[in-house]
């Protein structure tokens, strides 16, 4: 067997909810070129994280990292 070495992603944004148990949705932006006219814009994203014990509250920047799907639109977890 071999053994698999993957490459977790790490993203940073800032937290928008925080009203589920043990879930926080947060709001990762990225810069983009715009293919078209050359304009950089950013462009955003929401993820739903685990969040054990509900540490982060609304406005906190976090960083999440990739891990198991644990539930259906819950596939990151807050590292920071």
């Amino acid at each position: 067997m071999q053994n698999k070495t993957t490459q977790r992603k790490t993203l940073t944004g800032i937290v928008t909810s925080d009203k589920m148990k043990d879930t926080i949705v947060v709001r990762v932006g990225r810069f983009v070129k715009n293919p078209k006219y050359g304009k950089y814009v950013t462009q955003h994203k929401k993820y739903k994280v685990h969040d054990a014990g509900n540490t982060k509250k609304i406005g906190d920047k976090v960083t999440i990292e990739s891990c198991r799907p644990m539930s259906k639109d819950k596939s990151f977890k807050v590292i920071a």
